[in-house]
């Protein structure tokens, strides 16, 4: 058994790390010792462990404020908090290589693009739009609304000409804008958010097959946004933190009533 604690300067010699180094892990709260009844500090067992876990850290160059906030966790030591950080690097790589993908696809379109005349390439931005649809979000839609209703969305999207299209593209845009102006009004039934709401039906029947919008079918899409992280991705970053939920909300207050 080894021994039960340490002086900073016998911690210093143990472990490698200078004695100013010990202090100033102290002083930000980084390794905090206890203290003898003489005021000397004193390493315990706890601390030891504590700052193998910053060493170890430090040796992957994570910087000493990560560190700190990796182990200030509740209830967190070193190996549980590496291994949660490795999940949120995990994440947030899978997020990068998604958007890697999607900005290859999007190079490969544009110069599969160049040769063609206008018409061609809008015709090419629809189909290619369908498919980035059936790829992203088909099977979990068909599985809610059936193939008819899905293969009837995708043949009214594909049939849409380019006024439609660019209607569409603005309409998308005023709905963030209006989102943005509805949740200042903290209110979820306020006039703006009503305004919010129909402006979403607009284009969500502008998307679904002619006779199969429903605002019950309306208001099960829009709590199914809160369960996809790829819709609270898109409305969160382009109208605030907390937007999705603030649409969901306007929606399942005010589409009953339009």
């Amino acid at each position: 058994m080894g021994k039960q604690s340490h002086t900073v300067k016998e911690l210093a010699d143990l472990s490698g790390v200078s004695v100013r180094t010990l202090h100033y892990y102290d002083e930000i709260g980084l390794l905090v010792p206890d203290r003898s009844e003489s005021g000397y500090r004193v390493y315990g067992r706890e601390q030891v462990a504590r700052l193998q876990a910053i060493l170890a850290m430090r040796a992957c160059a994570l910087p000493l404020g990560e560190i700190r906030s990796l182990l200030s966790a509740a209830d967190s030591d070193g190996k549980r908090a590496l291994m949660a950080h490795l999940q949120r690097l995990q994440a947030q790589r899978n997020d990068v290589d998604e958007a890697m993908r999607r900005t290859r696809e999007a190079l490969s379109l544009m110069e599969g693009m160049e040769a063609m005349d206008d018409k061609n390439k809008f015709e090419e931005l629809k189909l290619k739009s369908v498919e980035t649809f059936e790829a992203t979000y088909g099977q979990k839609a068909r599985a809610l609304y059936g193939d008819e209703a899905i293969d009837g969305a995708n043949q009214k999207f594909l049939a849409m000409g380019e006024d439609a299209w660019n209607a569409k593209e603005l309409l998308e845009k005023a709905i963030i804008a209006q989102l943005k102006v509805a949740m200042a009004s903290g209110d979820p039934a306020s006039a703006a958010s009503r305004e919010l709401a129909g402006m979403h039906t607009a284009w969500i029947q502008m998307h679904w097959a002619d006779g199969t919008y429903s605002a019950k079918a309306h208001r099960g899409l829009a709590q199914g946004y809160l369960a996809d992280d790829r819709f609270k991705a898109y409305y969160d970053s382009a109208a605030g933190e907390g937007a999705t939920a603030f649409l969901v909300e306007a929606l399942l207050a005010n589409l009953s009533h339009l």
